[in-house]
């Protein structure tokens, strides 16, 4: 983490990155308001997120689909989940895709499971996005969080191997678990 000494806003942050304040190779992010750095990407972690990211490009024509790049969730959080699916527009020449935009995010978890559990999806449902999943890396399972209320979602549901994840904002998106895995 880097110490700033008082909590920065998304301009702020973004302000401070072009002006070459971070290594132009950090990983980071900002999470309340704090600059954070995150964990290196393994290699199970960067090939579900390419299967992902195919599948989905092939699912989704027509919505836009980002691997590891930043959405503004508030005035103070912009984190960078592993893939987003959003409306599409060409705003994003000019902004990152805020909370109206976004239908559906996935973060996947190899070392991470209790942190995204704990801290990324309560504040995706308090940003309103309207489904999360979280691929569990070690167990081969996705779990598909929906209808945000307040700091939580209202469903959560789990699929295995051999099962289908029906996504609740995207109908048209049916996505066999196999294919983050294989």
């Amino acid at each position: 983490m880097y110490k700033i000494g008082r909590r920065l806003t998304v301009s702020e942050y973004q302000r401070l990155g072009r002006e070459g304040a971070f290594p132009d190779d950090a990983r980071l992010e900002l999470v309340d308001g704090e600059v954070r750095q995150m964990s290196p990407i393994g290699v199970s972690h960067a090939w579900i997120v390419d299967q992902l990211t195919y599948a989905l490009i092939a699912l989704l024509p027509n919505l836009h689909v980002r691997a590891q790049h930043p959405i503004d969730l508030d005035k103070h959080n912009e984190p960078q989940p592993d893939l987003v699916v959003a409306r599409k527009t060409r705003a994003y020449k000019l902004r990152h895709p805020l909370p109206p935009d976004v239908l559906l995010v996935i973060e996947v978890s190899d070392s991470s499971l209790r942190e995204d559990r704990r801290g990324k999806i309560p504040r995706y449902a308090r940003a309103g996005i309207p489904e999360a999943w979280i691929v569990d890396v070690g167990r081969e399972r996705i779990h598909a969080f929906s209808e945000p209320a307040g700091i939580t979602y209202q469903r959560e549901t789990t699929h295995n191997r051999g099962e289908v994840v029906h996504s609740a904002a995207i109908p048209s998106l049916r996505l066999p678990v196999e294919a983050a895995f294989d």
